[in-house]
């Protein structure tokens, strides 16, 4: 979040990226690739949003309570979807890492954040959580041995392509919680 112009920069166009692609699995064949692909392309564009270096624009200041708002109402939303599926509460957390660092960023003044703004128990739980997530998801991209003759999918429902893009969701959130 706000952190040096090249390396923003490039988790803006990561967290982007991988926002359009879950957009594109919204209109998978497959129910459940878009049920979670929504809340997915949220968070991808709005990690994107937030890592925007301030030197190239810094929002105004009602931008991070409007941002606090919409992702706790995407982690009520993801808790509500849990009764369904235990793989909602990641969204759920992930949701209420991006509230903590909105919330964050409006208490920090004039919005620019210089490090060390955030609670460091907080910040350390969730780099911890987003830390193992990330190596237990990339673990899962091994290759596997292709079932000769299986059924062939659309390129959106490939789900080695869906946790790339979790992975990389995974990472760019360490990336922004090491700088709070």
């Amino acid at each position: 979040m706000h952190g040096p112009g090249s390396s923003g920069w490039l988790l803006v166009a990561l967290c982007a990226a991988t926002g359009m692609y879950c957009l594109l699995r919204m209109r998978s064949g497959v129910e459940e690739q878009r049920r979670a692909a929504g809340g997915e392309a949220l968070m991808g564009f709005g990690m994107a949003a937030m890592a925007v270096p301030a030197a190239a624009f810094t929002p105004p200041a009602w931008t991070w309570p409007l941002w606090a708002a919409v992702f706790g109402a995407a982690g009520l939303h993801a808790l509500w979807s849990a009764r369904a599926s235990a793989r909602h509460l990641h969204h759920a957390v992930g949701a209420g890492a991006m509230v903590y660092m909105a919330v964050t960023m409006a208490a920090t003044p004039g919005g620019a954040h210089h490090g060390g703004a955030g609670t460091p128990l907080l910040t350390g739980v969730l780099l911890l959580y987003f830390a193992a997530y990330v190596l237990v998801t990339g673990a899962r991209l091994v290759p596997v041995a292709a079932v000769a003759g299986g059924p062939a999918t659309d390129w959106g429902d490939r789900p080695e392509v869906a946790r790339a893009c979790r992975l990389s969701m995974g990472i760019a959130m360490v990336a922004m919680l090491l700088t709070m």
